[in-house]
């Protein structure tokens, strides 16, 4: 009854539950418990089984248990399987984590496929407490002290309360056989050396009660970790900012500054976030922004800190899952980095666009910076009132085809309107305060293969408008929202 009493706030009557059965003792006793309560629940089971075809005959069998023991209980049966030491090799990944990947991608695409409301999983309290264990010997922070969550998406775990010898006894009472893993007696490794050395012995010589206290230091650091989480996201909403490129966060957010003038420590304390919460606004930031997997070490994230301590603006470092982190004056910027961009050869997200005034007008919209530029010819100089806001007025006379839109390239030069000689754009750039992430993308205005026109630079004096123009060509940028 203790289990009806956990899940009736969880499950609803007429939800489709999925059961993941291995076929060892825990996944066994999971199904034989929901079956005496489902009618009470008023749910439907559906029994999972995923077969790592790890111990090859011995898999299989695993598997036939697991579809006989359903088709006992006349209960549906899904079952997935895949080489995961194949996989393993294939992507140079640890065994264990592969495996559960694969896993839950298989539970995931059944309850979308089956219409499945949740998958029950038959983690018990001991191996929450070798989880909180083992992520205390690799090293771990609050969110690792929380160990194996009850809940997470679709999957819920309504054992986790539960000892194993009690599920052992229960099928023993029922007279309910089940399937033996004996790679789970592998003391080579790390989890099987916590579950049949360390936890006893830390039963047996220190506390009786150590796989509770275990589990309760789960509970509480969970609680926190999640009080903190929505702290941080709160503080990153109301002080970071998206941009095209990515998202930055003012440094005074991050890292202590010196002290203002006047400002007392109460003063700096409210600007100045702990050193908590820094680290998790980091954290934040780089899942926002990085493209691909990636594990985020503590390492990392005091590599982040001790950037936004640097002098210098300009300096950036690199961190795993594809993510550059640079320091730009009193901004911290987080971008993703993609593709031959990655590996330094730049030119990632290239465009390019023929421009037609021949109706005497045109626009290209550049949705990847969020605004679109319009090009309209005028009367000239009648009209010229029209360009006292944007000051981009071009000889159509003296423009040569084609006139392309494109970002700038290596290389590329310029005399704008107030210079004696041609000048690489690349430092005009710099010097108006364009940082390299945005001048990847910057746009300019080629008139046979000559820059016309740069963004936020005045135009090129060859092709400017004169004493002698009869015609000008406005550029003006309009926001796409």
């Amino acid at each position: 009854m203790r289990l009806l009493h956990r899940l009736r706030p969880l499950l609803r009557p007429g939800q489709r539950i999925g059961v993941a059965v291995s076929g060892g003792a825990d996944s066994v006793a999971l199904l034989r418990l929901l079956l005496e309560i489902r009618e009470l629940l008023g749910i439907v089971l559906v029994v999972l089984h995923f077969n790592h075809q790890l111990r090859g005959k011995a898999s299989n069998s695993d598997e036939t248990f697991v579809m006989k023991l359903a088709a006992h209980h006349d209960l549906p049966f899904f079952s997935g399987r895949e080489d995961i030491a194949a996989r393993t090799k294939r992507e140079r990944s640890n065994l264990e984590d592969t495996a559960r990947r694969a896993r839950y991608a298989f539970f995931a695409h059944s309850a979308a496929r089956e219409k499945l409301d949740k998958v029950a999983v038959a983690h018990t309290a001991d191996d929450q407490a070798e989880t909180v264990l083992a992520h205390i010997l690799r090293g771990t922070g609050l969110a690792g002290l929380g160990g194996i969550h009850p809940e997470a998406g679709v999957v819920f775990r309504p054992l986790l309360s539960l000892r194993r010898g009690e599920l052992r006894g229960y099928l023993r009472s029922r007279k309910q056989l089940w399937r033996e893993d004996k790679t789970n007696r592998d003391t080579k490794r790390m989890r099987s050396r916590i579950r049949h050395k360390l936890l006893p012995l830390l039963e047996r010589e220190f506390s009786a009660a150590a796989v509770d206290h275990l589990c309760a230091l789960a509970d509480l650091a969970r609680d926190d970790d999640a009080w903190l989480e929505s702290s941080a996201e709160l503080r990153l909403f109301l002080s970071a900012k998206e941009r095209r490129d990515g998202w930055q966060i003012p440094l005074r957010e991050v890292v202590a500054l010196e002290t203002r003038t006047g400002e007392s420590k109460e003063e700096r304390g409210v600007r100045q976030a702990p050193l908590a919460m820094s680290k998790r606004l980091i954290r934040l930031l780089v899942k926002r922004v990085k493209p691909r997997a990636g594990q985020l070490s503590g390492v990392h994230v005091e590599a982040v800190l001790r950037l936004a301590l640097q002098p210098e603006s300009g300096k950036c470092i690199r961190l795993p899952g594809g993510v550059e982190v640079r320091r730009e004056r009193e901004q911290l910027v987080f971008r993703a980095i993609r593709g031959v961009e990655e590996s330094g050869t730049g030119g990632a997200q290239e465009f390019s666009y023929t421009l037609d005034l021949s109706a005497g007008q045109a626009q290209v919209a550049l949705m990847e910076h969020r605004y679109s530029l319009h090009f309209r010819v005028i009367d000239w100089p009648p009209q010229g009132r029209e360009t006292s806001s944007t000051g981009a007025v071009l000889d159509r006379d003296r423009l040569l085809l084609p006139l392309v839109v494109r970002n700038w390239r290596p290389g590329d030069t310029v005399q704008p309107i107030g210079h004696q000689k041609r000048h690489k754009l690349s430092r005009l750039l710099n010097e108006a305060g364009v940082n390299r992430w945005e001048k990847v993308f910057w746009p300019v205005l080629t008139s046979g293969g000559k820059i016309a026109w740069t963004r936020g630079l005045p135009v090129a004096t060859e092709f400017a408008a004169g004493d002698s123009t009869r015609a000008g060509v406005v550029i003006t940028e309009v926001s796409l929202g």
